[in-house]
């Protein structure tokens, strides 16, 4: 009998991963969008895009699965705001494209607002009663940062700095303010399947050795590492003799360890790929129940190692894993496959983040 998809035992040992389902049920992924996607943090921007007074930068909340129109302000005072992107008169957007500008004004019917979202004039409304109103304000999104990256949520399950805490604690060391975005080094893949299964994937080193041979050739994967925190999973990858490593600060918590790698995961869809070159930062997009979007950027830090290690292939290891997850996507479609198991050492994280997903869910 099928078991439902909230139960995901709290001990590894006794639980069952998520039912097939999942992967393919369309009204399932509409709830996903909603109860999990909705409620989590997204990069909606760069520094670059709002880094003085005056920049208006509009964006989406998450492109191509929830297209909230946002607009991101800094105001003459050198505030952040992150705002709707819809006029509140009848709907319209009221930026289309970056710009800088001392107040925003809709492109329809001419109604005006201050870089901080309040109403500020609108044309031949002077005999409307009660007006104007607080509604007529443009309405605030919470947002945060991180390094060079701007983060925003229509209504987060979490604080941001909580959910950001393990992260930005254990990569303080790292200036991110000199890694710079190299566009030739970023692309965007299709991959046929669920945007779950590409993260249960990336949440496990279990499939290295069977699926990345020249990965595996860098990594010592019997000293490989999961840890768990309330929202992100972090998988450090140690270096065989030889390789490519980071020099970490005496008092890091992996001082006088070779490591490769810090492979961060955000629930749900962010994962934060710290190698010696810099940062590939993965972004997974839901487009359907059966295709996701992951957009692959490279933030330089070190160019001189961009050839070496663990980072040196991105491109020839994203394309093993979309394969491979692809034929998973095939295989979980039939009626003889429901559920399997955790190995209690190795799938810590996909446990975790099908523990997460079903309490989002419950």
């Amino acid at each position: 009998m099928t078991r439902p998809t909230q139960e995901i035992d709290a001990e590894i040992r006794r639980a069952w991963t998520l039912p097939s389902r999942f992967y393919g049920d369309a009204a399932t992924h509409a709830e996903v969008l909603e109860r999990v996607f909705a409620r989590s943090w997204q990069i909606v921007a760069r520094d670059e895009d709002v880094r003085t007074p005056q920049q208006v930068h509009p964006c989406s909340f998450l492109d191509g699965s929830i297209d909230e129109p946002l607009l991101l302000t800094r105001d003459g005072e050198d505030r952040l705001h992150c705002l709707s992107n819809v006029c509140t008169h009848r709907g319209s957007l009221v930026a289309a494209s970056p710009c800088r500008a001392s107040q925003l004004r809709c492109p329809y019917h001419g109604r005006r607002f201050s870089l901080d979202g309040r109403f500020q004039s609108m044309p031949s409304f002077e005999s409307a009663e009660n007006f104007p109103s607080p509604s007529d304000d443009l309405p605030r999104f919470p947002a945060g940062r991180w390094g060079p990256f701007h983060f925003a949520s229509l209504d987060p399950a979490e604080p941001f700095d909580s959910m950001i805490a393990p992260m930005r604690e254990r990569m303080s060391w790292l200036p991110l303010d000199e890694f710079r975005f190299e566009p030739s080094r970023s692309r965007d893949y299709l991959v046929r399947a669920n945007w779950a299964l590409y993260c249960d994937n990336f949440l496990e080193g279990f499939h290295i050795p069977f699926v990345h041979a020249s990965l595996n050739d860098v990594l010592d994967t019997a000293s490989y590492d999961t840890e768990l925190h309330s929202r992100s999973v972090l998988q450090v990858g140690v270096a065989k003799g030889g390789e490519d490593s980071f020099e970490l600060p005496r008092d890091h918590p992996d001082a006088g360890r070779p490591i490769a790698a810090f492979w961060w995961w955000l629930f749900p869809n962010l994962m934060f790929n710290f190698y010696p070159w810099g940062l590939s930062l993965n972004i997974v997009r839901p487009l359907a129940v059966d295709r996701t979007r992951v957009s692959f950027q490279s933030w330089v830090w070190r160019p001189e190692r961009l050839d070496s290690g663990a980072g040196a292939e991105i491109d020839r290891v994203e394309r093993e894993d979309e394969q491979i997850v692809e034929l998973v996507q095939r295989g979980v479609r039939s009626r003889r496959y429901d559920r399997g198991r955790y190995s209690p050492t190795r799938e810590q994280g996909v446990w975790h983040f099908h523990r997460l997903l079903a309490g989002a869910l419950a």
